[in-house]
């Protein structure tokens, strides 16, 4: 039953996983996102049925679209692969089963699997474009607050206070950068990153928090270095210039929460 259970979600989970593709694209470029129906990029011919199944549209159309031919780009297919394997791993991670199936483990995990999804369009879109959205920033703050509101009222959790505290200052941080920043045509990327740090505490806490930052500047360091062997080597110092804008923080500090999130899980759970 375990088995039918995981592959059941590794599903779910390229489905959601395609679902992050479209949002990486279109959120950008401020397309609807829910009920726009998917289209080839490149002809605009609406996309079928049988065009959208996760992975397996992808292999059984050689990676191709179906109506102009032109090659798709393998990142959908690694998303929605990922997204499944995340998914898994995540449910295993908290020991997710029919016979321990409980209100408790179904809302953490219903409330983990959004984290998730708030964190895989974040980084998608950063690694992109180096930029974190706010409207998805939100998503995610709702997100955590309700699950606030259940952890306080039906688990009787006492000791979020502090939680809370970092709540209202996300607010406030999300106001001055959507409203003052904003206004006055400012950079707010740093200001992005802080609210992403708030996010992943509200969620994550502290300790995890912290692993995630040092994780996050040693690929960030690593990065660096590339870049500038790089640039030394082909004598392009100009074109690979390195500053904070071609550093993708928010995409290495969603991947590094996620993958300690769920090491944190398992370590707890079965160590």
């Amino acid at each position: 039953m375990d088995y039918i259970l995981y592959i059941l979600i590794f599903c779910i989970g390229t489905l959601f996983g395609s679902f992050f593709a479209l949002a990486i694209y279109r959120i950008p470029l401020r397309q609807d996102i829910t009920h726009t129906r998917s289209y080839c990029p490149n002809c605009n011919h609406r996309l079928g049925f049988l065009d959208m199944i996760p992975i397996l549209s992808y292999i059984f159309l050689g990676g191709k679209c179906r109506y102009c031919k032109e090659k798709i780009s393998p990142r959908y297919l690694l998303i929605e692969f990922m997204s499944g394997i995340v998914f898994v791993l995540f449910g295993a991670s908290i020991k997710l089963n029919i016979f321990n199936l409980n209100q408790q483990i179904f809302v953490y995990f219903i409330a983990g699997i959004l984290y998730i999804s708030t964190l895989f369009i974040i980084a998608g879109i950063d690694k992109q474009r180096i930029e974190i959205e706010k409207p998805v920033l939100l998503f995610g703050f709702i997100c955590i607050t309700l699950y606030m509101i259940y952890l306080y009222i039906v688990e009787n959790e006492t000791s979020m206070y502090i939680y809370i505290i970092y709540l209202i200052l996300s607010c406030v941080l999300l106001t001055f950068n959507t409203f003052y920043l904003r206004k006055k045509g400012k950079d707010s990327y740093t200001i992005d990153v802080l609210i992403l740090s708030m996010l992943m505490v509200l969620f994550t806490y502290e300790v995890v928090y912290i692993y995630t930052v040092i994780i996050t500047l040693l690929a960030v360091a690593i990065q660096l270095l590339l870049m500038k062997m790089f640039s030394h080597k082909n004598k392009m110092v100009k074109k690979f210039k390195i500053n904070n804008k071609k550093i993708p923080v928010g995409f290495y500090m969603c991947t590094a929460n996620i993958i300690i999130m769920i090491v944190t899980n398992f370590s707890i759970l079965y160590f």
